[in-house]
């Protein structure tokens, strides 16, 4: 599939670029696209919820009434679970909810999702995304040129780029990225990826070496 190589003014120039099938035309794998997801998603987690069980509730374990003749059930001491201020049963302690992917079904997740955006229609190629100044204004030009500017976009450099980065933070529905750090969430939320040529090498020489 040939796409036209765009400018940060919007204009297209006379160059054109090849998507590679075997990254931007395969057959796309759903549960590979799901699995991709979960697993970012579920990294994002901190997993820091605790709560106090019976031994880390403080209270007296001394009886607090006798075991029979009362009429009630039996208790052995203040912390039970069944009352108030008692230790709560099986209660939520600090984990990971990392769970692990092989690598080869992560590059078929990213290759599949590409593929979707390529069919959509919805990869802009730049020449290239350059900055010279720390400056929002400069950035959000660049997208209002390519009429992006009210639309969630994801804009992925070969390497990394603090000007670029550092415009980018007060402009609201984008985010940058690198060819390297690129992953299947950040493809599919996105509604336009605008990519420059040197990523999209990086993008057919890492997925395709997989």
């Amino acid at each position: 599939m040939e796409v036209a190589i765009y400018n940060t003014t919007g204009k297209s120039t006379s160059k054109k670029v090849t998507l590679t099938k075997e990254v931007f035309g395969i057959e796309p794998n759903d549960h590979a696209i799901y699995l991709a997801v979960k697993q970012f998603l579920a990294q994002q987690r901190q997993g820091t919820h605790k709560a106090k069980e019976r031994a880390e509730v403080k209270g007296s374990t001394r009886k607090i009434k006798k075991q029979k003749g009362t009429g009630t059930a039996r208790a052995g001491d203040i912390k039970n679970p069944l009352f108030k201020g008692g230790g709560r049963v099986f209660g939520p302690r600090p984990r990971s909810y990392d769970f692990k992917l092989n690598k080869k079904l992560k590059v078929l997740a990213r290759k599949s999702a590409l593929t979707y955006k390529a069919q959509a229609e919805e990869i802009t190629i730049l020449d290239n995304f350059k900055v010279e100044t720390p400056k929002t204004k400069e950035y959000a030009s660049i997208l209002s040129n390519l009429k992006y500017d009210n639309v969630n976009t994801l804009v992925v450099l070969g390497e990394n780029d603090k000007n670029v980065y550092l415009s980018s933070r007060n402009v609201p529905n984008t985010k940058v990225t690198t060819a390297a750090q690129l992953n299947t969430y950040e493809i599919l939320r996105a509604k336009r990826i605008i990519m420059t040529q040197d990523a999209l090498e990086v993008i057919d020489n890492t997925l395709n070496s997989k």
